[in-house]
Order: C-alpha cells, then structure tokens, then sequence
C-alpha cells in the first residue's frame, strides 16, 4: 500500500518558509543541506523546502513522495502506463527512485521512509553486511 508521505516547494527563501512552517504549525527542522534546502517534519509528512535558483521559474509545488511496501509491484502497475521509475542520484537522502504521472506531476518513491536520512551507499553498506535494507 502506498502513502504520501513527502511535499517538496520551490522558494527563494527557505529560511522564510521554515520560520513560517516552524512558528504555524510547529513543524521541526530535520535536515538542512548545503545547497539551501530544509526539510521538515510534522511527524508524519516531511516538507521539502527546495532553493528555487531560476529567475523566471515559478516557486511552489514541485513534488510529492510515496512510501511503499514493494517496489516491483509498483513498477508492473507503472508499466501499463509506460512510466518507468528511475533511480535518484545517490547524493539525494530519501527517496531511491522517481517518476511521473501522465500529466508530467514528479513524485518520489521510497521503500525506507522519509523520517531519516539514509543516502544510497549506506543502503549498500547494509546489504554488504548482511543487514536488511528496504531498497
């Protein structure tokens, strides 16, 4: 079964939506990258507040992510539509893949979660010892 459980925005100030995020609704920072952006947290979504670096592109939405229990079922149900899902660079710490729905939406897919950060290699340095991964 899947879940949304993550929403990205594109801003010029992620510092901004933060205060604003923190302050309303009492969300809590859980991660911030050197590239500006800051993901948040009510405890069950996780907000990702993305530097928007276009001078013409728009802020706002610009995706959302799924939990699932099992990839390759997703992936047969992905098929009849001919939307593969693609792997997300290794650099990126939450979801393992994405793709798009028929309208050209991005979503993210994720099989460990949303609530930790937990990067590509240490998925790989999981499996090498033997110990279980969600990927």
């Amino acid at each position: 079964m899947a879940k949304i459980r993550h929403l990205a925005f594109k801003t010029k100030d992620p510092a901004r939506l933060a205060k604003f995020y923190e302050e309303v609704f009492d969300m809590k920072v859980i991660n911030t990258e050197s590239s500006g952006a800051i993901y948040m947290s009510d405890g069950y979504i996780t907000v990702a507040l993305l530097r928007n670096r276009g001078e013409a592109a728009p802020s706002g939405f610009n995706h959302f992510g799924f939990q699932v229990d099992d990839v390759e079922d997703l992936e047969q149900r992905l098929a009849k539509y001919n939307e593969p899902l693609t792997v997300r660079p290794s650099t990126r710490p939450y979801a393992e893949q994405r793709a798009m729905d028929p309208d050209g939406n991005l979503f993210d897919v994720s099989v460990h979660g949303y609530e930790q950060i937990e990067y590509r290699d240490d998925r790989e340095k999981k499996k090498a010892k033997g110990e279980k991964v969600h990927s």
